[in-house]
């Protein structure tokens, strides 16, 4: 029950990791208990409920962002350049946003604000949620399997693998971001 509601209230108020907390359930899971199966279903579906909360709350408050943000200004024009992304691949966005600090609240609140279908968003949102939960789980499971003996070296070493891994993807994507060539670059006319 823990699992399912800190996984939940981590997508919209994002104060506690709930991926510390599933990679230590698999620690544990690893030695019997939970039972792994369990583990993973109940972090999925807990970020699935709150993920969809996150949704509705950026529904409700892009209604009111939309009236704010006048035609023509920049933080409109980058409203509607996010909703035409977002239309485009957002289900890609929100599955790699899941792995990204405070990219997954950002996600879902910003699907919600520019109105991207829910019939969309919650198939993608289910992949999303399942591979992050049986990502994590796993994590922890291998850590203690490894450490039979020693449930705490296990946890320290399925949590390090989870921070790797978050610093590899955020590493890649800030070289990407860096190497990708930028629109005002290729527009500008070149000088003489």
């Amino acid at each position: 029950m823990a699992l399912f509601g800190l996984s939940m209230f981590d997508a919209f108020i994002p104060v506690f990791p709930s991926e510390s907390l599933v990679v230590t359930a698999g620690v544990f899971a690893s030695h019997g208990k939970p039972n792994l199966v369990l583990v993973i279903v109940a972090s999925a579906a807990g970020a699935f409920c709150g993920d969809h909360i996150s949704y509705f709350i950026g529904r409700f408050a892009g209604e009111r962002l939309e009236r704010w943000l006048r035609p023509g200004t920049r933080r409109r024009t980058a409203y509607d350049q996010a909703g035409r992304i977002l239309a485009k691949r957002g289900g890609l966005v929100l599955v790699i946003a899941r792995y990204i600090p405070g990219g997954r609240t950002a996600a879902t609140l910003v699907m919600g604000a520019v109105r991207h279908p829910l019939r969309s968003f919650t198939p993608f949102d289910a992949l999303a949620t399942v591979l992050w939960a049986s990502y994590s789980a796993l994590i922890g499971y291998l850590g203690g399997s490894a450490f039979e003996n020693d449930p705490l070296k296990g946890l320290l070493l399925g949590l390090g693998i989870a921070l790797a891994i978050t610093a590899l993807v955020e590493g890649g994507r800030h070289v990407w971001q860096r190497l990708r060539p930028s629109k005002r670059r290729d527009e500008a006319p070149e000088r003489r």
